[in-house]
């Protein structure tokens, strides 16, 4: 009997070392099944959204809106690293300030795969998890973003809890060794009984425990956890069991709600406006429902964030998105979805349903005219006003388009066409739309190789002096002459160039052209001695940080005398930024570059601009000079410009001299330089070598 109580108590205890050793495997497989599958839920919403914020940024080559949307992304617990990448598999951004691997090919055991795939690829080592998701904008691809996880956290995380069970339930088994030790001592029958007893007791709970893991494994935080009263180590073990449930539940809440609200505003995210979208019109297949979407863009509120600091930048989009919000409730559609689509978009989902009366393009025109309107009243920041305006692209389903994706295209496009227009109002989408968009990127697809096929040229405009009629320079201007389309208008090109970022490229090579062919005019022909040339400069150029260092290298590699190098720009370079403009332009003006204020008479003109920004000289716009001679208003305001220049010592000139009269009645006003066809055309360099002979 004693024999058979000892080798039933053995096999006791080794039955409930193999339990716990079993308890403790489950509990950590279970454990890490639930950590990998909550990070890879997470990092595959993550991805995505990040994926679909990079379009528009990635196709523009934005990097300063593709750094601050993969930062934000780097910034977040456990992100391990961020690349967004071009379609060849070289880095374009990795969130960092200095992008040190700019244009590298990406590396590492996932990066091949990464680049091959062309949908979401998952990739895990056991330490790191691994993201990506390709950039598409329609058919195009423009590359793609990885985003590695560290799951370290989640595996410290997992030794520290079988740590804990480990010493509950080595506790458990020294416990119980005494107590059957005891019981054998007291009475072996006894003992026996109570072996068994004990083993109930501990089986149980760890069954309900094994049985409750299993289901939140699976995803069932309601799993029903019976908190054992007992205050022995099985309670303790219980009561911990039930804690971890619930803070793994709220971990699930807390992820679920940061994949789906926008953390600034508190709206409705890109990720669960997508999903909402596209569950609606799920809904409303087969079905007579409608709906709008109106996708809004605040009208240059990079701006703001320049000027004003991005902190107040983030308060003005707060009461941004309240003004939003109210002006969509109070147009009392129900259902009305209202999201941030990123940065400074948003987007509002308006819904009629089937059977309903209601016009929805009326619905959506009144919403739009209200925010238009709403959105131009002040913004009181911190003491400070700021003063938006507000871009808006109205597109309808089934009108317009059938699915999620077209609808926001359509949106964009809208909204787009609505900043051409002249900002601050709202366009409903049409199929011409589409196809301007269509033809905006063929050309600037054809833009970006026109230089290295020849197909760009410089022609040059003579400038003359209205005292004596002499030629003293000239203006070069750009012109594109297509195989196919013919010769593209100026207007149209240089706009395509400024909006895709190719005048970054463009402009320096048409300064250091323009300044060699000056150049070598003043060393082959004697009349060209004291030849000045100017180059027109965009806003885009003159923001850069690298413009005054690309005109000293032009003059540099040229050997043209800075002072006969004039560069013109229009005051849209200079509003809202004129102190920091002021200081370039006061470096270049050291060199002996002049500076000179281009289309003066139109916009926001004004002597404060020539008070603040240092040139010498303004150009008259030409719209003045056609009808000075008919329009006694367009005569005073032109004398009036030159009495003006010539009062705080700047030089003015006359564009679009067009007839005898007019270049008479500028010489008789004191008007120093003139311009135009009557004077001369813009001439290609050798017809513009025989005018200098």
């Amino acid at each position: 009997m004693l024999v058979s109580a000892l080798v039933g108590a053995g096999i006791l205890l080794r039955q409930q070392e193999r339990t716990h050793g079993d308890i403790l495997q489950l509990s950590r497989d279970s454990m890490h099944a639930l950590a990998s599958q909550r990070l890879l839920a997470r990092g595959e919403g993550i991805t995505t959204q990040l994926a679909e914020a990079l379009v528009n940024p990635l196709y523009y080559f934005d990097l300063d809106a593709i750094g601050s949307a993969a930062g934000n992304v780097l910034q977040q617990p456990d992100v391990a690293y961020v690349v967004v990448y071009d379609p060849d598999g070289n880095i374009v951004h990795d969130g960092s300030q200095d992008i040190a691997a700019f244009g590298r090919r990406m590396e590492g055991p996932f990066a091949d795969e990464a680049i091959d795939s062309v949908t979401r690829h998952v990739q895990n080592d056991g330490r790191r998890l691994d993201i990506s998701m390709p950039i598409r904008m329609g058919d195009q691809r423009l590359g793609g973003v990885r985003v590695g996880y560290s799951m370290d956290s989640a595996m410290a995380d997992e030794r520290a809890m079988a740590t804990t069970m480990r010493q509950q339930l080595d506790r458990i088994a020294r416990r119980d060794l005494w107590t059957v030790a005891l019981v054998l001592l007291v009475l072996v029958v006894t003992g026996v009984v109570l072996a068994v007893v004990l083993q109930r007791r501990l089986i149980r709970p760890v069954r309900q425990l094994a049985a409750a893991a299993q289901h939140i494994e699976a995803g069932n935080y309601a799993a029903t956890v019976t908190v054992d009263v007992r205050e022995d180590e099985v309670g303790d073990l219980v009561r911990a069991f039930a804690r971890m449930r619930d803070s793994i539940a709220r971990h699930d809440r807390d992820i679920r709600r940061m994949a789906y609200t926008d953390a600034l505003t508190g709206l409705a995210n890109r990720l669960a406006l997508r999903e909402s979208l596209d569950q609606r019109l799920l809904e409303m297949q087969g079905a007579s429902g409608r709906l709008a979407l109106l996708f809004a863009d605040v009208d240059d509120f990079k701006r703001v964030n320049d000027t004003l600091g991005h902190d107040v930048g983030d308060l003005a989009l707060v009461q941004f998105a309240t003004r939003i919000a109210a002006a969509v409730e109070a147009q009392g559609v129900s259902d009305a979805l209202l999201a941030r689509f990123g940065g400074d978009e948003f987007v509002v989902l308006l819904q009629v349903p089937g059977g309903s009366e209601a016009d929805l393009r009326a619905v959506a025109r009144n919403l739009a005219e209200r925010l238009v309107e709403d959105v131009s009243r002040p913004i009181d920041v911190g003491g400070r006003e700021v003063f938006l305006g507000i871009s808006i692209g109205i597109t309808l389903f089934p009108e317009d388009a059938a699915t999620a994706g077209t609808l926001l295209k359509n949106g964009d496009i809208a909204m787009y066409q609505a900043k051409l227009d002249g900002k601050h109002g709202y366009r409903f989408y049409s199929l011409a739309m589409d196809q301007a968009v269509e033809r905006r990127m063929h050309l600037e697809h054809e833009l970006r190789g026109a230089w290295a096929r020849g197909e760009l040229d410089l022609v040059y405009q003579p400038v003359f002096r209205m005292e004596d009629n002499r030629l003293t320079g000239v203006e070069a201007l750009l012109r594109w002459q297509h195989p196919v389309l013919g010769a593209v208008a100026p207007s149209v090109f240089i706009d395509v160039a400024e909006q895709s970022g190719l005048i970054d490229t463009i402009g320096p090579l048409v300064l250091e052209a323009a300044c060699r062919q000056a150049r070598a005019w003043q060393q082959a022909l004697p009349a060209a001695a004291g030849l000045f040339v100017s180059v027109n400069v965009s806003p885009r150029q003159l923001r850069s940080a690298g413009f005054a260092d690309e005109v000293r290298r032009a003059l540099a590699a040229t050997g043209l005398d800075a002072r006969q190098l004039h560069i013109e720009l229009t005051e849209t370079a200079v509003i809202g930024d004129e102190l920091r403009v002021g200081e370039l332009l006061g470096g270049l003006r050291a060199l002996g570059v002049k500076i000179w204020l281009d289309d003066f008479g139109t916009g926001f003109s004004g002597l404060s601009h020539l008070r603040r920004v240092p040139v010498d000289g303004v150009k008259i716009d030409r719209s003045f000079i056609a009808d000075m001679l008919r329009d006694p208003d367009d005569l005073a305001l032109t004398s009036a410009i030159i009495s003006m220049g010539h009062s705080i010592g700047i030089t003015v000139v006359a564009e679009g001299v067009e007839t005898e009269g007019q270049f008479d009645i500028l010489r008789e006003r004191g008007c120093d330089l003139g311009q135009g066809y009557w004077l001369g055309h813009p001439l290609a360099p050798r017809a513009f070598e025989d005018l200098l002979r």
